[in-house]
């Protein structure tokens, strides 16, 4: 199972994005994704995430300006952005914990290349 992230780029402050996250392969399903970021010269952290179900929870710095959202039929996740900020810059990282198809169905955590957002002041 991969994951291929899209949509980054240069952004003003108070501009918007929408980072999308497409996943392919042997795909029975794809259950809990989430979309990660890792500042320059920072540790990776958590942005958002988002249950089968729909259930999702966000970084307090996040909250109420992104929304984590997911077609199930595309296999495809999204991170729309809102009212960017200058301390959003960061590589965008999306995951997804999947089940794969097969004899013996075998589950695992996909990780995405990354994709840079850049918020200008």
């Amino acid at each position: 199972v991969q994951l291929q992230a899209s949509g980054g780029g240069l952004v003003q402050a108070g501009g918007s994005l929408r980072l999308s996250c497409a996943a392919s392969g042997s795909i029975s399903s794809i259950n809990d994704v989430g979309w990660h970021r890792q500042a320059p010269g920072k540790q990776r952290e958590l942005v958002a995430r988002l249950t089968r179900g729909g259930s999702s929870n966000y970084a307090d710095s996040v909250k109420g300006r992104f929304t984590i959202s997911r077609d199930n039929a595309k296999n495809t996740v999204y991170l729309q952005m809102n009212s960017l900020s200058p301390e959003d810059t960061a590589v965008y990282y999306c995951e997804a914990d999947y089940l794969e198809m097969g004899e013996v169905p075998v589950a695992g955590r996909a990780w995405g290349q990354g994709t840079l957002v850049t918020v200008s002041s």
